[in-house]
């Protein structure tokens, strides 16, 4: 299995990217609109990588931040959300704007993803439960834990950190100023 790959651009078409190596290997990378954005040609780079192998084909999907490959990888786990419709997710929006839709249950922001309709969006919802939602930010997923310990419910932890990032330390003072813990 493959964990990354580092090299160079050596070629780019909307979607794709052509990663040279050092040892001459070109490999084709799939790439979400965002990640395709920020590259040139030339440049050198390391992409995270998830494998998908089908009897008759071989396709690797790149990816820059870890957040973004843990988000992909989690929406293929969902059924009827395949490689194309993940990467289009990816493509329109970030990890923490999907974590946001999720957790506001806005399907007219997943709506707006080419591909997905008002049941996919539905789905997808439903499926994306707090543990992916949780494993997605592990600042979060730290700060959740540390709060529970304090006695707090999980809801009104997740209530008070939607749409919050930061340090473990920073997303924990925000909670417990908004639970009421401290003024």
């Amino acid at each position: 299995m493959i964990y990354a790959i580092e090299g160079e651009i050596f070629d780019k078409e909307e979607g794709k990217i052509y990663l040279k190596t050092n040892s001459g290997i070109i490999y084709e990378i799939n790439v979400s609109l965002l990640t395709f954005s920020k590259l040139e040609k030339n440049e050198k780079t390391l992409f995270l990588i998830t494998e998908i192998i089908k009897e008759n084909e071989y396709t690797l999907y790149g990816f820059l931040e870890k957040e973004e490959k843990k988000l992909f990888d989690a929406l293929l786990k969902i059924n009827g959300v395949g490689p194309k419709a993940a990467l289009g997710i990816i493509s329109t929006m970030t990890p923490s704007e999907f974590i946001q839709a999720i957790q506001n249950s806005d399907i007219n922001a997943l709506k707006k993803v080419p591909g997905i309709g008002p049941k996919s969006a539905k789905r997808i919802i439903v499926e994306m439960g707090e543990f992916e939602l949780e494993n997605l930010n592990n600042e979060l997923t730290q700060a959740i834990i540390a709060l529970e310990n304090l006695g707090f419910k999980k809801t009104d932890i997740l209530k008070s950190l939607q749409g919050e990032s930061g340090s473990v330390e920073e997303l924990i003072k925000k909670a417990l100023k908004r639970l009421g813990g401290i003024k």
